[in-house]
């Protein structure tokens, strides 16, 4: 199986004037509304221009107007892009995490597939419940009391939107083989499963 990252992209950037009426019009409006060009998971989203533009708005909820802290959501895209191997999305984001204030030996642990050994309660909390989502499909009782406890149910409502919203985008590049910029070596190694 090829590896996401080191293969031929599938769905490259669609050059200006091969694009279609729609998705001219959904690049337009992404370019309006985030101020940069469509890029990264967007490019081969584009294909479906409606969908493009629902998932860009989602994403801008859940990065910018969730009830969580940045560095909580920021942790909850890497656990998302390490179980994926999605090297894009680390690449996007272990360093907004990081400036985010989450510790490189977190991050670290992460990225070589390990549950980190001492963190935070907020990081503990939001990897608890991330895993028991991923592996369980589905959150204890305890955990999602002490979720409730501490980010109320929006919280609870936010960290499963933040796990599912980056999956469909990992699951999206994966597909796509979406390539890092400039050829950026893939910073995450394979998972041994």
């Amino acid at each position: 199986m090829t590896q996401p990252g080191q293969s031929q992209d599938r769905m490259p950037e669609i050059p200006a004037g091969q694009l279609s009426e729609a998705q001219t019009r959904a690049a337009a409006e992404f370019e309006r509304t985030r101020k940069t060009p469509v890029f990264g998971p967007f490019v081969p989203l584009l294909r479906s221009p409606e969908f493009m533009i629902t998932a860009s708005n989602m994403g801008l909820y859940l990065r910018y107007n969730s009830v969580l802290p940045l560095k909580i959501s920021e942790f909850v895209i890497l656990l998302v892009a390490r179980e994926w191997t999605q090297q894009l999305e680390w690449h996007i984001h272990a360093p907004i995490a990081l400036k985010a204030g989450l510790d490189p030996a977190i991050v670290e642990a992460v990225r070589e597939g390990r549950r980190p050994g001492q963190m935070p309660d907020d990081e503990a909390l939001a990897y608890a419940f991330s895993s028991e989502l991923r592996q369980n499909k589905a959150v204890s009782d305890a955990t999602y009391a002490a979720v409730v406890a501490r980010f109320g149910e929006q919280g609870a409502i936010d960290l499963a939107g933040i796990n599912g919203y980056y999956a469909l985008l990992a699951m999206s590049m994966n597909m796509a083989r979406t390539a890092l910029p400039g050829g950026a070596p893939p910073p995450l190694p394979p998972l041994i499963r």
